[in-house]
Order: C-alpha cells, then sequence, then structure tokens
C-alpha cells in the first residue's frame, strides 16, 4: 500500500492527471454542458420575443364592425378614411394607440388634417379594448392579456420577477449546491425550470405567468453556474474549457434569435424552448458529480467510485483500480488542512485598502450588469427587426470576449476597462436621442458596439478583479460580486419602468452607469504583469516584490452572471 501511495503525487491536480483530466469524459461533459447552457440562456431572454409589444390602437366601432347607425355608407369608405375618424394622431402625425374619438369625426373627411384642431374633439382611452397588427407576431403575451397603454410597464414587471427569483435563487441553490451536490441541485433545476417554463405557455392569467417565471428564474441561473463548477472541477487546462463555455451564451442568443423568427406565436416558442430542458433532466442523471465537492464534504468513498469512473471513461482503467481510500486521504491531506483556514467577510472589510478595492468592483459589477441587460432585455427598444439584433447581439458578444483578451496584453488591465465601458456608455447615450425612423442603421451599429464594448468590458473586469483580490480570499469575494451582479440584474429591466414617465430616461440611466463605472477603474490600480497578492496583507502593504505565481493563483472563474 505505501508504494501504491508514493505513486500518486500529492494534491487533487495530481488525482485528477491520474484518471485524466483532457480525455473522453472532459470531451463528451463539455458537450452535454455547452448545449444546456446554450438553451438555459435563451429562457432568461424570452420575454424579449414572448412578451413583444405589436402595433396597436383602440378598437372601434365604426373601424372594427363596420357598421354605424345613421351612417350607412360607411361601407363605401376605405379603411384609412375609417381610421382618420375615429382615431386622433399624436405629435408625429400617426394614429394614437391608446386613445380614440368619444365620436366618429366625420367632418374630417372634408377638411385638411392639418387645418383642424383635433384637440376640439373629445376624446377617450380604449374602454373596448385594442385591435393588434399581428403580421410580425400572431400573438404575445402583450396582445394575450392587453399589456399596452396604461399596463405598459407589465412586461418590465414580468422581468423584474424573473431576475428578482435569479437573485434569490443563486443564494439558494447556490447554498444547497455546496450541500448537497453540484450534479443533484443542476438536475433538480433543470426539472423546475421545465415544468415552470412549460406550465407558463398554459398560464390562464397573467399573475400566474408572473409566478411561474418566478419560479423558472429561481433556478435558471444555477443551469448555467453548476455546469461551469463541474467543468472547472474536472478539466484541464481550465482557461480553454472556460471559454468554450463562456461561447455558449452567445450560441443560446443567436439560436434564440432564430428559433424566435421561426415560431412567431408565444406559446409554441416558450414549449419549443422548454420541452429540450425535460430531455437534459434524463441524460443529467449520467454526469458525473464532482469527486473534489465529495471528497471534500467527507464523502470520500464515493469521491473515489466517481474517479474510477472518469479513469474508466477515459480509457485509464489500472489507474483507476491503483486509487484507494488511504491514497486519496494521503494525497489531499494538506488541501484538507488549507481548507480549514476560512476568512469571513468581517475579515475582508477591515482591511481598509481591500475594503476599497471592494466597494469599487462590486459597483463596477452592478454597473456592468446593469447596461448587459438593459439591452439585451430590451431589443425593440432599440429597433424595429429584434429578431436581426438578438442574432447581431449573440455574434458579437461570442466575438468581443476574444478582443477583450487580445487587447488586455497591450492597453494593460485598466487601460482595456476604461476604454469598454466609456465606449459601451457613449454608444448607449447616442442611441438614445437618434430617430427609430431615420436613422434606424446607425442605431443598429451603435447597439450592436454598445453591447460588444459591454461584453468586452466584462471579460477586462474579471481578468482584473481576479488580480486585484488575495488568493486567500478570492472566492468569498467572487459570491460577494455575483450577488452585485444580480442585483444590477433586477435593476435593469425594473428601469424601464421609468418609461411611463420619459421613453429616454431608463436609457440614460444604462449608458451612464458604465461610464461612472469607468472612473472608478481610474482608482484602482494596474496588475498587468503584476505579482497576484496571496494574502490579504499584501494588498494593506502594497506589496511590489516579485513572488512566484502558483497555478491556483492564475486559474480565473469566469462567469458572466
Amino acid at each position: 500500500m505505501g508504494e501504491t501511495s508514493r505513486a500518486v503525487p500529492m494534491g487533487f491536480e495530481a488525482l485528477l492527471d491520474h484518471v485524466g483530466a483532457r480525455g473522453r469524459f472532459q470531451i463528451l461533459q463539455l458537450v452535454f454542458f455547452y448545449i444546456t447552457s446554450m438553451i438555459s440562456y435563451t429562457h432568461i431572454l424570452l420575454e424579449n420575443f414572448t412578451a413583444a409589444t405589436p402595433e396597436h390602437r383602440c378598437w372601434v366601432h365604426v373601424l372594427d364592425n363596420h357598421t354605424v347607425p345613421g351612417h350607412n355608407h360607411t361601407a363605401t369608405l376605405s379603411q384609412q378614411d375609417l381610421l382618420r375618424i375615429s382615431i386622433p394622431l399624436d405629435s408625429n402625425l400617426r394614429p394614437e394607440k391608446c386613445r380614440r374619438f368619444v365620436q366618429p369625426q366625420w367632418q374630417l373627411l372634408h377638411l385638411n388634417k392639418t387645418l383642424w384642431n383635433a384637440s376640439e374633439a373629445d376624446t377617450e382611452p380604449c374602454v373596448d379594448g385594442w385591435v393588434y397588427d399581428k403580421s410580425s407576431f400572431p400573438s404575445t403575451i402583450v396582445t394575450e392579456w392587453d399589456l399596452v397603454c396604461e399596463h405598459q410597464s407589465s412586461k418590465s414587471i414580468v422581468q423584474v420577477v424573473f431576475m428578482t427569483g435569479a437573485l434569490l435563487g443563486s443564494l439558494i441553490f447556490g447554498y444547497l449546491s455546496d450541500r448537497f451536490g453540484r450534479k443533484t441541485i443542476f438536475t433538480w433545476c433543470l426539472l423546475q425550470t421545465a415544468i415552470s417554463d412549460t406550465c407558463a405557455a398554459f398560464a390562464p392569467t397573467f399573475f400566474v405567468y408572473c409566478s411561474l417565471r418566478f419560479l423558472a428564474g429561481l433556478s435558471t441561473m444555477i443551469l448555467l453556474s453548476n455546469p461551469l463548477y463541474l467543468i472547472i472541477e474536472w478539466t484541464r487546462p481550465l482557461l480553454q474549457a472556460v471559454i468554450a463555455m463562456q461561447t455558449s451564451y452567445s450560441a443560446g442568443q443567436m439560436l434564440l434569435g432564430g428559433l424566435a423568427y421561426s415560431f412567431r406565436s408565444w406559446v409554441t416558442l416558450q414549449l419549443v424552448l422548454s420541452i429540450p430542458l425535460w430531455v437534459f433532466c434524463m441524460f443529467s442523471r449520467m454526469a458525473v458529480e464532482s469527486a473534489r465537492w465529495l471528497i471534500f464534504s467527507n464523502q470520500v468513498e464515493k469521491g473515489l467510485e466517481e474517479l474510477r469512473r472518469v479513469a474508466r471513461i477515459n480509457g485509464k482503467k489500472n489507474a483507476g483500480e491503483t486509487l484507494t481510500i488511504e491514497v486519496v486521504k494521503s494525497s489531499l491531506r494538506e488541501v484538507f488542512d488549507e481548507a480549514q483556514k476560512k476568512t469571513s467577510i468581517f475579515q475582508l472589510l477591515h482591511a481598509p485598502r481591500l475594503r476599497i478595492r471592494i466597494y469599487y468592483l462590486c459597483f463596477i459589477r452592478m454597473a456592468l450588469t446593469i447596461a448587459f441587460f438593459g439591452l439585451i432585455l430590451n431589443l425593440q427598444h432599440l429597433g424595429s427587426n429584434i429578431f436581426l439584433f438578438q442574432i447581431l447581439f449573440g455574434l458579437i458578444t461570442f466575438i468581443s470576449g476574444f478582443v477583450a483578451y487580445l487587447l488586455l496584453n497591450y492597453l494593460g488591465r485598466r487601460g482595456s476597462q476604461i476604454l469598454f465601458l466609456f465606449l459601451a456608455g457613449l454608444s448607449i447615450l447616442v442611441n438614445t436621442f437618434l430617430s427609430q425612423e431615420t436613422q434606424q442603421t446607425l442605431r443598429v451599429i451603435l447597439a450592436t458596439l454598445g453591447i460588444g464594448a459591454v461584453n468586452a468590458g466584462f471579460s477586462a473586469f474579471l481578468v482584473h478583479g481576479t488580480e486585484l483580490i488575495p488568493t486567500v480570499v478570492r472566492s468569498t469575494f467572487g459570491g460577494m460580486n455575483t450577488f452585485f451582479g444580480q442585483v444590477g440584474a433586477v435593476m435593469a429591466p425594473l428601469f424601464m419602468t421609468l418609461a411611463v414617465y420619459s421613453l429616454h430616461l431608463p436609457w440614460i440611466l444604462y449608458g451612464t452607469f458604465p461610464i461612472l463605472s469607468a472612473i472608478a477603474v481610474f482608482y484602482l490600480p494596474e496588475t498587468s504583469n503584476q505579482p497576484l497578492p496571496n494574502t490579504i496583507q499584501d494588498v494593506e502593504n502594497d506589496k511590489k516584490g516579485s513572488r512566484k505565481v502558483t497555478q491556483e493563483d492564475t486559474s480565473i472563474k469566469v462567469t458572466r452572471f
């Protein structure tokens, strides 16, 4: 037994190398989680299409019944003439969406509309309902429950409800994942999301729909985070696998654009994206639990079983047979001792320089998330062709992450981040005041540039933030950082409810936050070509001396959420 123990090097990384860190198992795992993450990500953006607001106007008797007592000649009038006598014009000389004339204005048929003051005629809200243009969307939740005019903020409320669920779900299921395992909670969340979003397609009321989307929000973010953790805990080299997983989110955006174009009915689209989750739920039972989590949760025998299972899949049966409980325990003794040394949040915040860094980084994360979700959750406010926007956004986020990693080496961490954040903020602000009718091409270019800059800013932030926080508290800070990211995700749709007061106000906020965060970056130190801090004292002393950067220092957990 002693010879076997000496044959296996120390540390979990060595155990992973022993059973295979880049074999057939890792490829199958990456493919499965890539597909599940791609589909799961679309559920965050569903309301871009299921809650699209088509062109609409008030329902009126003379126009939609084609009969009005005392005016039998209406049958000879054109639709345009009937519309003119029934619906007042707005400031852009387009039919009002939310008001109608109390009585048909027959005199408008014989008057030049520019010479007649429409304010002289009495108008009223759409008391008999609305008529919707069904050329692009035969049905959405907006047409289902008349979420227009005084109820137009309801779409944003659905997104707030979903993101609030995501915030709570990250806390609840994040804890449960550490308590009961990554795979177990991942399978449960697949089932919960499948049930919630399938049932949402048959929701009888708007309240029931919101409740079901809240339940889906509780579990959806775990469908993105837990696969990433399992990839991280089973795969080497780490960076390539993480970047590959990141592209699944961009692929999900492009997939959603294509499917939404093919399936215009909101019920059909909801089901098309929910049914695959049932299939994934069945296949997830064959996934392998994290041996690292099992071992550090005092389930060494189960962890050993999973290590042997991976060895068999990777074609290393002999390697699996040489592993025993004694070998595992002896290999990880030092790591077990290190794991007992935990640092609390209070210790983090008692260190002045580290505390300032954490404040700035949490604000930057929140600002980036506000801008990101402000753009990708409100495609219809950016232009008419939301299918094209969805595909373009997916494509540009796919590319921008790689662009960010290239520029980080030339401009440094701080310079790159400031450039991306200012570019994102200015793109959004300029786009806010452009006309949708006459400057559509420029709006598309600026919106695409904005989402690309925000996504590149995320990549730069992840690298810079990781290098600013000492190794001993990096995981603790990661939890805090994720929380503020989720707060930003809730605030983004919440800001859109302010559109009832001013159409420009939400977009001014979306553009202002990245610029403010760029200013915050000025107050953070440059970390390019600097040794990573390992302890809190390194930060407090602003230690510049060179030291060996360990493998643990350079392994970066990357997640957009």
